[in-house]
């Protein structure tokens, strides 16, 4: 027997009174007008949302309740209408083309609140300081507030740079899946650019563990021979992006790096705080 969309009428809601469906909800009436499909899609579509780095179509058969197969027609139903997209090489799903605008304020939110706070961490520390997300398989500066000293180390915002050498993209790698980073590096390589940066695999794979465990990322004269950076991770924004901050080695000696790293894990708290709704009206009605 074939199958046949069903719309509202043919469930006898065509005609019905928005005042018959408060009455009926008000009667406490257990029949439910949620539409199946349409709630697995959002099912979907909060799993991506939640998840920086993508997620495999086993996530999304479990978060749906259902079978791999079925899962697969949502996936590639909502991927023709570019509301997701797969990645080629690790197989995960993320958001499509169709969210960028929505992405595109995201970003300038995230810009907007970190602003005040990187420059804080410029005035205490007088170096420069850097917001970056991973896009594709580079980072790229999103926001950096320079130093004012004459002699200091700064890209540009828009500027795209390695994941294996620079702390941003350490602390970002750390939170990704290992396949992903894998994938990651597999496509770029590890080129070296001083005698100091990670070329191997093993190697860099234990440096994350390194990451995880002290919380936040170093590059140590391995992008740039004569500079020191400091990175942490920005938490619970849904995007992989890290903090940090970056200075000439001769300013920024090693035995400061754990005062630099508590300072940007302070910030990017704070600066994730300063996103949610909860504090976006009194910042308003102070701005007002």
């Amino acid at each position: 027997m074939a199958k046949r969309a069903v719309d509202a009428d043919e469930d006898g809601m065509d005609g019905v009174a928005s005042d018959e469906v408060t009455s009926a909800a008000g009667q406490g009436l257990e029949r439910s007008y949620a539409v199946r499909a349409v709630e697995r899609v959002c099912s979907v579509l909060n799993l991506l949302q939640e998840s920086a780095e993508g997620v495999s179509l086993a996530e999304v058969a479990a978060a749906t309740g259902l079978p791999k197969a079925s899962a697969f027609r949502y996936l590639w139903t909502l991927q023709s209408h570019r509301y997701v997209e797969r990645d080629p090489v690790t197989g995960l799903y993320q958001f499509g083309l169709a969210f960028l605008p929505l992405q595109a304020r995201q970003l300038d939110l995230l810009r907007q609140r970190a602003r005040p706070h990187m420059e804080r961490l410029r005035d205490l520390f007088e170096e420069t300081v850097n917001l970056g997300l991973l896009d594709g398989n580079r980072v790229i500066y999103l926001e950096i507030v320079e130093s004012t000293k004459s002699v200091r180390l700064a890209a540009r915002p828009g500027d795209r740079d390695w994941v294996h050498s620079t702390a941003l993209g350490k602390a970002i790698a750390a939170s990704l899946p290992v396949e992903r980073v894998r994938a990651i590096l597999a496509r770029e390589g590890m080129p070296p650019f001083t005698d100091r940066t990670i070329t191997s695999l093993p190697a860099y794979l234990d440096e994350l563990t390194s990451v995880r465990r002290d919380g936040f990322a170093v590059d140590n004269g391995e992008n740039e021979p004569d500079g020191r950076c400091v990175a942490v991770p920005v938490h619970d924004i849904r995007l992989p992006a890290a903090l940090s901050l970056s200075a000439p080695s001769s300013r920024l000696q090693v035995r400061r790096i754990p005062e630099v790293a508590r300072a940007l894990r302070a910030a990017a708290d704070a600066m994730v705080a300063d996103m949610r709704p909860s504090a976006a009206a009194p910042m308003a009605a102070a701005a007002t």
